[in-house]
């Protein structure tokens, strides 16, 4: 089914708002459904008078740290590593060593923002050998898991731990092992003709001045990547539901979860593995966003998907101060879905639930507080009554008779103990402790 006209036009019509009132010279944009064929929209002045085309590429500076970080767990998941390791367990750093992989996943690590260096002033990257060498005179500017402070010296550092433990560069790792599986044939290390020109935009006219265009080198794991919309807009569609041969999805599930905020005043933007995550509207209609925001010189890009909706944006853009490039794919997929919503799937019938668990199923109280657990696709779920339409229910597995496991959702790792009466029904739950009746009872009215 191809999108509704009102879906393409509300779209096109917020890239160009974006391209018009923040005098963007060039916007790529794409959306890409599961359920819809793809829609992208090219405008404006890619340089010297070129107009913006599908295979014009951008430069997206950190939203390729999203991709270093599927790499490291992907070693993860292949029992190569364990995100708990310090770093000097699989690379040899003159300093910092000590530092956990998750901790600089997350930048919780502490350690200083950039390469040594004044690098943005010289413009003057470290290779690969200078880098590691100068990692001796970065400064750890926090103690490790104190709160969120972005490093991309953190993230070059990943860069050469997937490069020492796949014994590839990792520009070579990333094309065996991500880029051609997932057919992102115009995601390249260095630009390709046609690529868009970076801008400074003159705040005060309608002049716009060229930026440097400069090879990260060393720290080229956190921003190196050029891309197209239509690239990022797959690589988005990959992060809301990978390929299986590639990556898990209860990896990428993992990635998701938000471990730190960004702001201890200001929480609008959590972090996970290399993902960040941004709530979207509120109440019943709240959701939630993941995905990573790129700057360089002249470029600015977003690259988002819609947990729990299989569906990615990217926008991408030719200036570096046009801030609402990295708020357009968030209106992009909310455009989208309420123009054209995703198809209602018809509910079937399913197998029976087994007969000794049919007693479990139904509201139960807690604390004060309703739970509805319900039989599901084969398996048990439960949900607080109060929780917002778009959080996922918690799913048990079986582990003996009368206890199962919480594998994702509320209360995740923890056990559902069940506790039989006389008649041999369900009379009593105890999740991650807590009990869980059939009635509202106080702390003190279960007879022990």
């Amino acid at each position: 089914m191809a999108p509704t006209d009102q879906a393409t036009a509300a779209c096109e019509r917020i890239i160009r708002t974006l391209q018009a009132d923040e005098r963007v010279p060039a916007v790529a944009a794409a959306v890409f459904r599961a359920d819809r064929p793809d829609w992208s929209f090219y405008i404006g002045d890619a340089g010297d008078g070129a107009e913006v085309r599908p295979e014009t590429q951008f430069r997206i500076g950190s939203v390729t740290k999203t991709l270093t970080a599927v790499l490291v767990l992907q070693l993860r998941d292949s029992g190569m590593l364990d995100l708990d390791d310090p770093i000097d367990a699989h690379l040899a750093v003159p300093a910092h060593g000590q530092l956990t992989i998750r901790s600089i996943l997350n930048h919780t690590s502490g350690l200083q923002r950039e390469p040594w260096g004044n690098v943005w002033d010289t413009l003057d990257v470290p290779d690969d050998a200078r880098m590691l060498e100068e990692v001796a005179k970065a400064e750890a500017v926090l103690s490790p898991r104190r709160r969120w402070h972005y490093s991309n010296l953190g993230f070059a550092l990943l860069g050469q731990l997937v490069a020492a433990k796949t014994g590839a560069t990792w520009e070579e790792a990333l094309a065996d092992r991500l880029l051609n599986p997932l057919g992102l044939t115009d995601t390249t290390l260095l630009p390709r003709e046609p690529a868009a020109q970076g801008y400074l935009v003159d705040e005060y006219s309608d002049h716009a001045r060229p930026e440097p265009h400069f090879d990260l080198k060393g720290a080229a794991a956190a921003a190196q990547l050029w891309s197209t919309a239509g690239d990022m807009a797959r690589w988005a569609l990959f992060l809301a539901k990978p390929d299986p041969a590639v990556l898990a999805r209860s990896t990428l599930e993992e990635m998701y979860e938000p471990v730190v905020v960004t702001d201890p005043v200001d929480w609008h933007t959590g972090w996970g593995l290399g993902l960040q995550t941004k709530p979207q509207g509120s109440g019943s209609d709240r959701a939630l966003d993941v995905g990573h925001n790129g700057a360089m010189p002249g470029f600015l890009a977003g690259v988002w998907c819609r947990r729990g909706v299989t569906i990615g944006a990217a926008v991408l853009g030719s200036s570096g101060t046009a801030g609402g490039i990295t708020a357009a794919p968030h209106r992009l997929i909310a455009a989208s879905l309420e123009h054209d919503p995703v198809d209602i799937q018809p509910w079937t019938i399913g197998e029976p639930v087994p007969r000794e668990y049919v007693d479990i199923l139904g509201r139960w109280w807690s604390e004060g507080s309703e739970f509805v657990f319900r039989w599901h696709r084969g398996h048990l779920e439960g949900r607080s009554v109060s929780a917002v339409a778009a959080a996922p229910p918690a799913i048990f597995a079986f582990e003996a008779p009368d206890l199962l496991r919480t594998v994702s959702g509320r209360e995740a790792g923890e056990r559902l103990e069940l506790f039989r009466g006389p008649d041999g029904k369900v009379e009593l739950m105890r999740w991650a402790t807590y009990r869980f009746t059939r009635t509202q009872q106080t702390y003190d009215e279960w007879a022990h």
